[in-house]
């Protein structure tokens, strides 16, 4: 058979049939579970995509405005000015980023959400009190629009990574169970089939070869009875006609000689 010594060989007996129908249908069983979830991750990768491209155009957006609004800032207050404040001001962050993750089909991918925490002093309260203070808020709500995108853009672009190096190795999975190890089981199971096939001739014709001789045997052994019983009944007929044929003189004058008158 072709591709028989790519393999181990299997000896061709009922057990290894059976054990060769079991693996098959696991292959299928898997391949079946394999090929849904790789259509489950698939459709949300390209969920994940469309929504990069989303935040990307957003991001474009969002950080433009930022721009102007940093060069209104600038022209306002001065940039030398503005940004001694702000450094003296800082004292810790009130933007932060949490992570937990989510479950896509037994892959668990990073989810990161921003948020503000309450009660913490960003320092910036009487940045721009002498002046250009508007602009200065404005920049600020726009910055905190342009990192909000940022985290969730960096969120979705790990979730694409990794979905897709998982994608890959589901689809070299399915494509291994259904090109290589389903063909070369039913390979297997049609070659063991075969095989127990002319076993089974092997075994009728051996069957049948044996209930010949056995049939012969019997045929001999009742032709040589029935000449034993003919020889028998020969001889005891024989006995009864010499009995007949020797019969006495009751007179007793088997020695007499004949008188003539």
């Amino acid at each position: 058979m072709s591709g028989a010594g790519d393999r181990e060989p299997v000896f061709p007996t009922r057990q290894s049939l059976g054990a060769m129908k079991s693996k098959l249908k696991g292959a299928q069983t898997g391949h079946d579970l394999l090929k849904r979830k790789s259509e489950a991750l698939t459709k949300r990768f390209r969920e994940i995509t469309r929504r990069i491209d989303e935040a990307k155009r957003k991001m474009g957006r969002v950080m433009q405005i930022a721009a102007f609004s940093l060069a209104e800032v600038t022209y306002a207050v001065g940039n030398s000015q503005i940004g001694y404040q702000i450094t003296e001001s800082v004292r810790q962050a009130k933007f932060r980023v949490r992570t937990r993750q989510e479950n896509v089909s037994g892959v668990f991918l990073p989810q990161f959400e921003s948020f503000q925490q309450e009660g913490v002093d960003s320092g910036f309260g009487m940045t721009g009190l002498g002046k250009g203070g508007q602009q200065v808020q404005k920049c600020r709500d726009t910055y905190t629009r342009a990192v909000e995108t940022l985290v969730e853009l960096a969120s979705l672009q790990t979730a694409f990574v990794i979905l897709d190096e998982v994608i890959k190795v589901v689809n070299r999975r399915v494509n291994a169970i259904e090109h290589v190890i389903i063909p070369r089981t039913e390979n297997t199971i049609k070659y063991i089939n075969s095989e127990l096939d002319e076993l089974d001739r092997e075994e009728f014709f051996r069957l049948k070869k044996v209930k010949g001789v056995k049939e012969r045997a019997a045929a001999t052994e009742e032709e040589a009875r029935k000449k034993q019983a003919r020889r028998e009944s020969d001889k005891e007929n024989q006995q009864a006609n010499g009995e007949d044929g020797e019969t006495k003189n009751v007179l007793g004058d088997e020695g007499d000689e004949d008188v003539i008158f």
